[in-house]
This record gives structure tokens, sequence and C-alpha cells, in this order.
């Protein structure tokens, strides 16, 4: 399917020039208005862009207005505004304001389509995120519902550091809300009045993330008909996402790492030396420490980006999250099909709570969503679930440790028993793990050691200890 680009330009040929350019890339449909209400008025009649291009100069409502009105009402649509060289200070504004990016006339098509398609692949991968963590502060903070001890200590640490100019490294499975994090640790330090920039390595080709990240000077290579600063200068005296940090080449890693210790970087193609003071936030679904041991990544870049670590778990490791994540999604995706949440029968969650989740909190959006789909009815049960949770996908996602509800007491009751029984199952297991040490089976556990007695009290397991 193609994805949608609105183009904005006051000037006729320039809005045909534009529609050809994007037409010929490939796989975009191009529409196109005469100024920023215009554009206001299609975006409000049909949301279902993926980019908006926008003249920054415009009579009325101007390209700042209309990115102004893009960022509070659709804020997850990318802008890359178009700007002549006398505004490109502006432009640089617009950035650190929430802008995607900016291209300055007359512009290179090579360098226009490249930024267009860095724009889109960022979006796909920003809408492909997990959405269903969205809570309240009963059962979560920062944006992520989670109960769960694991979840209660990530809590704690984004507590404690973000107020803290120390680097940190956020790591877990893809689909476990690393961004939220990251977002959170900057909006509640500091510098949350500041710029917040993100980047997403995996989206960058390699010859590009250098120019990307520290900027270039005019001249610098082919298209390079200006100088433009990269997202360490649009970030400073704020914070800098680098989400997929692991996907950065070896040469790469050593430039970022002069950057880090240094705070002072060159453009490409530029002799004169910039000093920038940036939070530095990381990211990654892989094992870093593992790709150190194998050469494939700096150990000293490591240990730099390491200062803090915080792990996401993944949605098989904090399984009592589960029934609240539900029954948020079910909320959710009901309002959007404009019909009544149905029930979760006891035998539908024992399934969930049964099964492995290997794409997360993704894959749960994924479940929920089409399972509303096909089912018509007020109550949603074991049947109506996808093919892998009943077992009919052999060893895709299940869990060793069976999980039975009984009875049908109604999904409240139900989920308090299954966690009950989930949290005795869980301490157990660490208990003989760690041969009856209560201490180290609740550093397993990421809980107090008094959390633990208190626990292990209620469910008559004291003589063990």
């Amino acid at each position: 399917m193609s994805e949608r680009v609105l183009v904005v330009d006051d000037e006729t040929n320039m809005r045909k020039v534009l529609r050809a350019v994007l037409r010929r890339a490939g796989g975009l449909e191009v529409h196109t208005a005469a100024d920023g209400e215009e554009a206001l008025a299609i975006l409000e009649a049909d949301p279902g862009f993926s980019l908006v291009l926008t003249d920054l100069r415009m009579p009325g409502l101007d390209g700042m207005a209309l990115l102004g009105q893009i960022l509070r009402r659709w804020p997850e649509l990318p802008v890359v505004l178009l700007t002549a060289h006398g505004t490109v200070d502006t432009a640089v504004e617009a950035m650190k304001l929430g802008a995607f990016d900016f291209v300055t006339k007359p512009f290179d098509q090579d360098e226009l389509v490249g930024v267009v398609r860095k724009a889109l692949a960022t979006r796909r991968l920003a809408v492909s995120a997990p959405a269903a963590q969205q809570g309240d502060a009963a059962s979560g903070r920062y944006g992520l519902i989670g109960a769960s001890a694991p979840m209660q200590r990530v809590f704690e640490i984004v507590d404690r550091v973000a107020a803290t100019p120390s680097t940190v490294l956020i790591t877990g499975e893809s689909g476990t809300g690393k961004e939220l994090i990251a977002k959170a640790l900057h909006e509640q330090s500091p510098r949350a009045g500041r710029p917040y920039i993100k980047v997403n390595c995996a989206a960058i080709p390699d010859t590009l993330i250098e120019s990307e990240l520290f900027g270039y000077e005019k001249g610098a290579f082919t298209g390079a008909v200006t100088s433009k600063p990269g997202r360490f200068e649009l970030a400073d005296q704020g914070t800098l996402f680098l989400d997929e940090i692991g996907e950065i080449t070896t040469e790469m890693q050593v430039k970022l790492l002069r950057a880090i210790q240094e705070s002072e970087f060159e453009r490409v193609g530029g002799i004169s030396t910039r000093r920038v003071d940036v939070r530095l936030i990381t990211a990654t679904n892989r094992d870093l420490a593992q790709r150190v041991q194998a050469g494939a990544f700096r150990d000293d870049l490591y240990y730099r980006l390491n200062v803090v670590p915080v792990h996401l778990p993944p949605l098989r490791e904090r399984q009592a999250d589960i029934p609240l994540l539900v029954e948020h999604l079910l909320t959710r995706y009901a309002a959007r099909l404009g019909r009544a949440a149905p029930e979760l029968r006891p035998d539908a969650l024992q399934l969930m709570l049964a099964y492995g989740w290997p794409g997360n909190i993704r894959e749960l959006e994924n479940v929920i969503e089409r399972t509303l789909l096909f089912c018509d009815g007020d109550a949603i049960g074991a049947a109506d679930l996808p093919g892998e949770l009943r077992g009919e996908a052999p060893g895709r996602g299940r869990l060793s440790v069976p999980v039975t509800v009984v009875g049908h007491t109604g999904l409240k009751d139900a989920v308090r028993q299954t966690t009950q029984r989930l949290e005795r199952e869980m301490i157990e297991r660490a208990l003989q793990e760690t041969g009856g040490n209560v201490t180290r089976a609740a550093r397993t556990l990421a809980i107090s050691r008094k959390s633990l007695q208190t626990k292990m009290k209620e469910f008559g397991l004291r003589d063990d200890e």
C-alpha cells in the first residue's frame, strides 16, 4: 500500500515539481495544498497521511504555525520543512520544537527523497511501537502499565536517575516500551523544557549516520548545497535519544565515543570543533555485552553507554500485568471500533496467561484487535482467541508452567486468583533455585526481602524459609 504525503506550498510550480519528484520515487501517493489553512482542512477530513512536506514561508498560516498545529493535534505525523537559505536558522528552531527535518531550496532531488524516506521509515517504526502501555497512576507510571515487581523496579530506577545527567542504556526485547522510558527520563529531568531529539539508528543508512548525528558543511559531499546541523547540535541543553544503538558500525562507534567523552565533534567536511551539553539516552534490543565479546561492539563505548542500565522485562516475565494490559486494550480498541468492550471470560484469560508472548506488548495489541474484529458477542472466550494461543501452533510462545483459572467467577475475581497463583509459583521457583535463601530469592524477584517474607507468610511458605 502506498504511503501518503501532503505537500504544502503557495507556489503552483513548486507543488508540481515536488509532486513529480516524489511520485518518481515510487510507493508514494502525493496530495497538495496551497497554504497552511488548506492543509489543516485536508488533515481534519482525512488524518491518514504519513508525512507533511511544507514550505516555511507562506501567506496566512505559514510553515511554523502549521507545524505547531500538527504537533498538537497529530503528534505522530512527521513534518519536513522546505526553506530558503535566509530561513535556515528558523528551520533549525523548528526541528528543536519537533519538526523531523528540513531541506533547503534549491533542493537536491536525491537529498529530498532521502529525507522523505527516512521520515517515513522512522514513522513506521514509531507506529509499530507498543501503544498499549498508556496507563494511569493506579496501574503504572510514566505512561506504562505495570503493577508487577519487575516494572516497579523500572519505575524506581527512573525516579532515581531522571534528574541526573548520567547516560542511560535501556535494554529489552522489541515491543517492551523502551522509547516510553526514554521519554519519561527526559520529561522528569531538569531538561524537560529543552529539546528532546530522537534518532532511530536502524532507520538510517550506514553512509548517512555520521552526517545525521554531527551535521555537515556546505560542499562536504554531492548534494550538500548548504551547511546543516546534526542531531547532537539540535539536542544541545536537552536530551538525545539514540534508539537501536547496537546497529551502528564500528567506525561510527569510534566517533560517537569521542563525542560522548569530550562533548565535542566536527561536522562532516568541517574543521571547527563544536561543543554541546547533551544528556544521552540509548536503547537496544540486542545483547551488547555479548556483541562486545564477539568483537562487534567496542567495549569502551559500551561502558560509556551503560552507566545506568535499565532493563525492560518481556511480557512473559511480568504476567501479573497481563490482565491490566488486556483490560486497557479491550477498552481502547472497542472504543475505536465504536462498540462496548466485551467481557473477557476466565478460560480466555487462562490462555493469555499461559502464553509466552514472544512479540511482547506489540503482539498482545495485535491479538486483542484481531479478536475484537471477529468476535460478535458480548464476551470473549478461549474459542475466540487466535490459534497460536490455543496451542494450534505447537511450541510457539507456550510457557512451561500451566496456569489454571477455576470457575466462572467474573474477570476481577479470576484475575485476583490467577495473580495469587502466579505469585506463589514464582516465589516457590525462586526459593527452589536459591536453595531457600530468602535474600537471594528476593533479589531474583526484584522485590525487597521484607516484601518476600510478607508474601511467604501470606502463602504459608514460611516453613520453607
